[in-house]
């Protein structure tokens, strides 16, 4: 996790960096508890290799996998989108161009996986 400086902080101030607050945040539990669910199955996934699981029935779990996991990439970029892109935008000035940026960039990666 990054950290950020509260405006006139730091080690001139004599105080610590702050702590940044995600748009992930409010919802951490719910998202570990899917990301261990999607672990699961990765572990199945080498249960069924180890066990000599016909291909096409191992190929199912890896669709079923790679969903799930596409799934959280786009609650993660929506609550990215509602948080850091939306206080950017209100706080205004050129932040705003690099937080849609770097969105994009997010984008971009999902949709060449």
């Amino acid at each position: 996790m990054t950290t950020i400086e509260a405006e006139g902080s730091g080690a001139d101030a004599g105080t610590a960096p702050v702590q940044a607050v995600h748009g992930y945040h409010h919802q951490k539990d719910e998202h570990l508890k899917r990301l261990r669910r999607i672990e699961g199955q990765i572990r199945g996934l080498q249960r069924l290799v180890d066990e000599d699981v016909y291909c096409i029935d191992i190929l199912t779990q890896v669709s079923a996998s790679t969903k799930a996991l596409q799934s959280f990439a786009l609650q993660l970029l929506e609550e990215h989108l509602r948080h850091c892109v939306a206080d950017a935008a209100v706080k205004g000035g050129e932040g705003i161009d690099a937080k849609v940026e770097e969105a994009t960039k997010a984008i971009a990666r999902l949709l060449r996986t």
